[in-house]
């Protein structure tokens, strides 16, 4: 259950502060009893509808303490949401 209220925080911020969440492709525990996330929102959703365009999506590297608070969050990447994810 401990996932799913890092979810919730994650979710929670990023809805506050940044954009709603599309969807986090990854959840992990750090080393110093941290977590690290991967966090994917639609950027500028309707700007993008607007001029006809496909939507954006951000990808997001996000920290998080022992206490399960956002720390830190970074934008790694930009990309069109119809390209094809080249994750190593």
């Amino acid at each position: 259950m401990e996932i799913k209220i890092i979810i919730g925080n994650v979710t929670e911020f990023f809805n506050e502060y940044v954009a709603p969440v599309h969807k986090i492709t990854s959840v992990e525990e750090s080393e110093n009893n941290g977590w690290k996330l991967t966090v994917e929102v639609i950027e500028e959703k309707e700007y993008m509808k607007k001029y006809a365009k496909d939507e954006m999506l951000g990808v997001y590297d996000v920290s998080l303490n022992k206490e399960k608070e956002v720390t830190s969050y970074k934008r790694r990447d930009i990309r069109y949401r119809s390209a094809i994810n080249q994750e190593v």
